[in-house]
């Protein structure tokens, strides 16, 4: 049960939905991954629509380089598993061990931001591609900037999170805060396996 006291640690056993504040939290935060979900599909299904414009730009399967993408795909897959560890140790009023795993977590994320980066620039300097190249350039940078400044995003909250709340220990004020926080993370993950599927793997495969 949500409300349930573990009494040896002084905290809900789910400090996160404890109070109507946590749980309002909650609910607002799915109603919010809807509005999301729904921007990424159109931009998605645009994508997918000029993917073939190339015009006289390089096409996808002279460009993508599975290597690569697949080592950022395994760092941001980690990041998640890091931040579900976060969570095991917040439910556990693990206060360390729940700030270590978000650390662990933000230093991922920087990591795949910064392949990111390096992706790009490989692709405007190496092969001229641009976001006004064509339109599956425009369509490319677009989807997949947008993922990145998710990330960007997600990493400015997770990190305000910790330095507002270092040394306070965990509460039922911040413990909905990292919870949300952490879903948001989980939401960017696999936002990214679906840029790896349809852009990477079947553009390498020129689908």
């Amino acid at each position: 049960m949500a409300g349930a006291v573990d009494t040896t640690k002084g905290l809900p056993s789910h400090p996160e939905r404890a109070t109507l504040e946590g749980k309002n939290k909650f609910l607002g935060f799915w109603f919010f991954l809807g509005g999301e979900t729904i921007m990424f599909a159109t931009f998605f299904g645009t994508y997918l629509g000029l993917r073939n414009g190339v015009g006289s730009g390089p096409a996808s399967d002279e460009l993508f380089t599975l290597p690569l993408v697949f080592i950022m795909t395994m760092i941001l897959l980690t990041s998640s598993m890091t931040s579900v560890m976060a969570m095991f140790a917040m439910k556990k009023n693990q206060f360390k061990k729940m700030m270590t795993w978000m650390i662990i977590t933000v230093l991922l994320g920087l990591v795949f931001l910064g392949l990111e980066i390096y992706e790009f620039q490989h692709y405007v300097h190496d092969y001229e591609f641009g976001f006004t190249t064509s339109a599956f350039s425009s369509a490319f940078y677009t989807l997949v900037g947008l993922h990145g400044a998710h990330v960007l995003f997600g990493l400015c909250w997770i990190t305000l999170l910790i330095i507002r709340n270092w040394g306070k220990g965990i509460t039922l004020t911040n413990a909905p805060k990292f919870y949300v926080a952490s879903l948001y993370w989980h939401f960017i993950d696999v936002v990214w396996v679906f840029i790896f599927t349809v852009v990477y793997l079947m553009g390498a495969g020129g689908y």
